[in-house]
């Protein structure tokens, strides 16, 4: 019985300090969107890797096409022509009247002053980069892809097919890169199941929103996500990027990476958490979080660590409380003390949970976006579970470092060494 509460005295310190953080993270999203981004529009290039065909593409290609942005260009790239999402794209692309070229960048600021600075110049265009050999293929996309950016870009923006921008995504993801001693700025995604989503996909949207809500204002302990990532041109030389990301399988850990080494501060802004209309089945979720917990164990271990320790400590005491009150009931015993400790737990992971809505619903609702009934009693209640499949992530991880990742195998040797096993010509994984 000591040993319980021992390990439960532990896990409800974690808790309050945990609570503490939910109003700090509200705090800051209260803050930051009410700065509202800043003039600093420079010509942006933004890369979209694209392979297999996401939930809402059509929707999410049109979003980026219409960015309330001066001028840009959107490069789209695939790993072959034939991918199923290359006509969707180019029907986009037909729909949206934009032109697949070159883009006039003087011509398109004076159109910008003229039409008082409206979306009205972007070009779109899309690349081939053939099939990787020894890192991801989103990688080698992304490498190859920066090569052929305008030489009148200033910034590089990274965006994933699955993620649904808002009008203003790239103007505040780029705004903050006006200090040039940022190193990169970044979002993040919140899963958006659809009106009739099943459990799992309310799983998946908790298990991931976890991750989203260690992003704040501490620029030394945040990272970039690969989806809605921003870096300076120069910042991009600078630092070698295109080295950093040779025999990787993750762009968004080497390129953190990369930043942290140079001590280039990243800034998390929250303006730029954009949605994912998707929803998944079992098996997608179950292959979805062991795949991101095998690419941080490689990229991160000492994140694995903490994911692996905490909820190790969680589950014994939470799920280990419920057998030890039932048992002691069965006997005839008090059961109050162990009882006790597992709903304050239980009542201050809601209450952070809480907190994360109430912050996240500051940018959905710009989006007209609500967080229906279901959504929230998932994020209020699901918490615990999603616990438990952290930890089954976190030593599945333990076991094992091949993943497949849109229909690709691939063995993680280390964070600079990726072997292909297995190319597909499945292509329709989620990301």
């Amino acid at each position: 019985m000591w040993l319980f509460y021992s390990f439960a005295a532990l896990l409800l310190f974690q808790s309050l300090l945990s609570l503490r953080g939910g109003f700090r993270y509200l705090r800051f999203f209260r803050r930051e969107l009410r700065r509202g981004p800043t003039d600093f529009t420079p010509f942006a290039s933004v890369i979209v890797p694209c392979r297999g065909v996401d939930q809402g593409l059509r929707e999410n290609v049109a979003a980026l096409l219409q960015q309330d942005y001066p001028a840009y260009e959107l490069i789209f790239v695939f790993d072959d022509a034939r991918d199923p999402s290359s006509c969707i794209v180019e029907d986009a692309l037909r729909a949206n009247a934009r032109a697949v070229g070159p883009l006039d960048i003087n011509n398109a600021n004076e159109r910008a002053n003229m039409a008082g600075g409206a979306s009205v110049n972007v070009a779109a265009r899309i690349v081939v980069a053939g099939r990787a050999q020894d890192c991801g293929q989103k990688v080698h996309n992304l490498r190859v892809a920066v090569t052929k950016i305008s030489t009148a870009s200033e910034v590089l923006v990274f965006v994933d097919t699955d993620a649904r921008t808002r009008r203003d995504w790239l103007r505040s993801l780029v705004a903050p890169l006006a200090d040039e001693r940022a190193g990169a700025t970044t979002g993040y995604r919140w899963f958006v199941p659809r009106a009739r989503a099943g459990i799992c996909s309310h799983i998946r949207s908790v298990w991931n929103a976890a991750i989203a809500s260690a992003l704040g204002a501490d620029t030394r302990r945040n990272f970039c996500w690969g989806g809605s990532t921003a870096i300076r041109r120069e910042t991009f030389d600078r630092l070698n990027i295109l080295e950093a990301w040779r025999g990787a399988l993750s762009d968004d850990f080497a390129l953190t990476r990369a930043l942290q080494r140079a001590e280039a501060p990243i800034k998390f802004v929250p303006a730029c958490l954009v949605a994912s209309h998707e929803d998944c089945t079992w098996r997608e979720l179950f292959e979805f979080t062991t795949r991101q917990m095998k690419i941080t164990r490689v990229h991160a271990p000492h994140l694995w660590r903490i994911v692996l320790a905490s909820n190790l400590i969680f589950c014994a005491v939470f799920y280990g409380g419920i057998i030890l009150a039932a048992s002691l009931a069965l006997r005839g015993e008090s059961f109050i003390g162990p009882l006790a400790f597992i709903f304050i737990i239980f009542a201050l992971g809601a209450c952070k949970s809480g907190l994360r809505l109430a912050a996240v619903k500051l940018v959905l609702a710009r989006e007209g976006l609500r967080i229906t009934i279901a959504a929230r009693l998932a994020h209020l209640s699901l918490w615990t579970l999603t616990a438990a499949l952290y930890l089954y992530n976190a030593l599945a991880a333990l076991f094992s470092r091949r993943i497949t990742w849109r229909g690709i195998t691939y063995e993680m040797k280390s964070p600079t060494e990726t072997i292909i096993l297995a190319p597909s010509t499945r292509r329709d994984d989620q990301s």
